[in-house]
């Protein structure tokens, strides 16, 4: 299994974006099951919205909440209060509360693996981040 982040999807799905090319790619030749969750879905399609591609964000979501293109895990009560420690045991880390939320679902899945275009990804230690190296 694989977790995919914000940045993956944005990119993978938004043809002007930098990492386009990288994340199409790799998506392309991935077989391994997805899973992302819902503080994903909430960011991505508030950043597709917010860069005025709203009618790519409701094709997306559409395909995400209908499990189309990876399972969609519901964060928990008891996953919220975990990544909220996380969130205040780095402060020295920029991660965002998503990230920490992100991390937590992760670790508590055995989940080793993440389609990230996002650094913060590489600082939590004991991953691999696919595609490889931006």
């Amino acid at each position: 299994m694989i977790f995919v982040d914000t940045g993956a999807w944005f990119a993978a799905f938004v043809p002007n974006d930098a990492d386009h090319e990288a994340a199409a790619a790799w998506l392309a030749t991935n077989s391994a099951p997805l899973l992302t969750t819902d503080y994903v879905l909430d960011e991505l399609l508030t950043l597709l919205r917010m860069r005025n591609e709203y009618t790519r964000a409701l094709r997306l979501g559409e395909s995400l909440l209908r499990q189309d293109l990876a399972l969609l895990h519901w964060v928990s009560r008891d996953e919220v209060f975990d990544a909220w420690e996380t969130y205040r045991r780095f402060s020295d880390k920029h991660w965002s509360f998503t990230d920490c939320v992100s991390r937590t679902v992760m670790i508590r899945r055995g989940i080793d693996t993440a389609f990230a275009f996002d650094a913060h990804f590489r600082q939590f230690g004991g991953l691999t981040v696919v595609p490889g190296q931006q």
